[in-house]
């Protein structure tokens, strides 16, 4: 069949500079000998590249059009294909329970999407590379204090290495995006427990930077009440964007031992 036709409900952005494709499948090397999957290949542009590593590599592709073009063009990924959507898969089923990384050139609309699911899969996916937005890729990078440090930054580097490898223009894309892209890789740290609930972490997390503005004893009030003593220590009178994840794990204890307490009372 020819050329697949770009898709701009599934946020299709075909990469056309082979250099910068090469470039992407390297950035795998960082953990070497897992097997490979791949989201969203399109025509198989970074796959051909993957294929070289002399590891096994699965492509995950939602797009009718693209899973006939690559059976029609890479007969090696014969029965590798997974014709699905990627946020719906399970993925301990992929590799048969096997640690994996992960990478693609990632459909834009769902990036931050995708890196939740890699969250609750993090203990089989030791490496994450690809390409995304410029802008979401710099908020994953960013530290405490950056204007674009928020729910992503937190929850990712609480559990992953994060590296802003580099930039990719508009120009080696058909269609071209309307914004820059950004190649990252994240490599899982040394934190096997954070050391508090993990459930109580996020949650707390995301609302606080839900209201960023706000200072953490108002953002937080839906969590635990302004008037509980807790919320006149200092820490209170920050925003969420002044806070490491080392102080998100703390706080988190903190209002844990403090809700508790409530709960006693009651």
């Amino acid at each position: 069949m020819g050329l697949v036709k770009p898709k701009k409900f599934l946020g299709q952005h075909f990469l056309r500079d082979l250099g910068i494709a090469n470039d992407i499948a390297d950035t795998v090397d960082a953990c070497p000998g897992l097997p490979i999957l791949e989201v969203g290949p399109g025509m198989g542009v970074l796959t051909q590249f993957l294929m070289k590593k002399g590891r096994e590599v699965k492509v995950v592709e939602l797009d009718f059009e693209s899973v006939a073009y690559l059976k029609d063009n890479f007969s090696a990924l014969e029965g590798h294909i997974i014709e699905d959507d990627f946020l719906k898969l399970k993925l301990e089923n992929i590799f048969e329970g096997k640690s994996f990384v992960l990478t693609g050139n990632y459909p834009y609309n769902i990036s931050s999407q995708i890196f939740f699911k890699m969250l609750d899969y993090k203990d089989l996916i030791p490496c994450c590379t690809g390409m995304i937005q410029k802008e979401v890729a710099e908020r994953i990078a960013a530290g405490p204090g950056s204007k674009t440090y928020g729910i992503l930054s937190v929850l990712i580097q609480a559990w992953y290495k994060v590296e802003y490898l580099f930039t990719v223009h508009e120009h080696v894309f058909n269609p071209p995006p309307k914004v820059k892209s950004a190649v990252i890789r994240m490599t899982r740290n040394e934190t096997i427990d954070l050391g508090c609930n993990e459930k109580l972490f996020k949650l707390i997390v995301k609302t606080t930077f839900n209201q960023r503005r706000k200072t953490l004893r108002n953002s937080i009030s839906s969590i635990l009440d302004k008037s509980h003593p807790l919320s006149t220590d200092p820490i209170f009178n920050k925003r969420p964007e002044q806070l490491s994840v080392a102080e998100f794990v703390d706080l988190t204890n903190r209002v844990e031992v403090a809700l508790a307490e409530i709960k006693d009372r009651e």
